[in-house]
C-alpha cells in the first residue's frame, strides 16, 4: 500500500453546511465559514487519526444540495446561489445539485451523495471519506465504505440557533471510524487557531447579505 499520501474525499450535505455558515456569521458573529481552511482542518484531523502517511490531502470534494429552478427562485436565492457556486469553484469543490420537488423539499440529496462517494471509494481514489452531515440515513453508506477498506469520518455541527438546531444522528456517529464536532473546537487549545482561521469577514457594504436567514428549503429533522 502506498503510504506517500493519504487521499481524502469530502462529501458535503450542502443545506446542512449552509445553515452552519449562517449560524456562525449571524448568531456567533465569527465571520463566514469558508471552504479552503475548513478542508485544511479536515486534513489536520485525519493526520492526527490516521498516522503513518507522509502527507494528507483532500483530493476530491463534492457538494450535494437541492436546487430550485429559476422560475421557483427569487432574486435573493439566485444571488446567493451564484456566490456559493463561486466559493465552491475557488475551493475545488464540485457542485452536484438535485432538482427540488414540487413541494419545495429536498429529495434525493442523500442518495446522490451516497452514490458519488461509493463510486469514488470503490474506484480506489480515496483512503478516507469525510461526510459533512448529521443525517442518520447515511449509516448504510458509512458501513459500505468501511466494508471496502475506506475509513469514514463524520464532521458535524452541534448548536441551538434561532433559525435551526443542528446535531449529528447518534447512529451515524457510532457507525463511523471518527467524529469531529466543529463547534467544540472553539474551546480546544490545540485547534483554536485553526478554528478562528476558518472564518472571513464579507467585503465592506455586503454585510447584510450574510445576516439574512438563508433562502433554502427546510431540510427537516435528521
Amino acid at each position: 500500500m502506498d503510504k506517500s499520501i493519504c487521499r481524502i474525499g469530502v462529501f458535503y450535505d450542502g443545506s446542512y453546511f449552509t445553515y452552519a455558515q449562517y449560524y456562525f456569521y449571524a448568531e456567533k458573529k465569527l465571520g463566514w465559514l469558508t471552504f479552503q481552511p475548513f478542508q485544511t482542518l479536515i486534513e489536520n484531523f485525519v493526520r492526527e487519526k490516521e498516522q503513518g502517511y507522509a502527507n494528507y490531502r483532500v483530493v476530491y470534494a463534492g457538494w450535494y444540495q437541492g436546487l430550485f429552478s429559476s422560475s421557483q427562485s427569487n432574486e435573493k436565492q439566485l444571488h446567493s446561489q451564484r456566490n456559493r457556486d463561486t466559493d465552491l469553484m475557488h475551493a475545488g469543490v464540485e457542485s452536484k445539485y438535485v432538482p427540488m420537488s414540487q413541494s419545495g423539499k429536498e429529495k434525493g440529496v442523500d442518495v446522490a451523495l451516497a452514490i458519488d462517494s461509493l463510486q469514488v471509494g470503490m474506484e480506489g481514489k480515496i483512503d478516507v471519506a469525510v461526510l459533512v452531515t448529521g443525517d442518520g440515513d447515511l449509516v448504510p453508506l458509512a458501513r459500505a465504505l468501511m466494508k471496502h477498506g475506506i475509513r469514514v469520518v463524520v464532521v458535524y455541527f452541534e448548536y441551538e440557533g434561532n433559525v435551526k438546531t443542528s446535531f449529528v444522528n447518534e447512529r451515524l456517529l457510532n457507525a463511523c471510524n471518527y467524529g469531529l464536532n466543529v463547534n467544540e473546537l472553539e474551546k480546544d487549545r490545540k485547534y483554536q487557531g485553526i478554528f478562528r482561521g476558518m472564518f472571513r469577514q464579507p467585503e465592506k457594504g455586503k454585510e447584510k447579505e450574510f445576516e439574512e436567514e438563508p433562502a433554502m428549503p427546510d431540510i427537516g429533522d435528521r
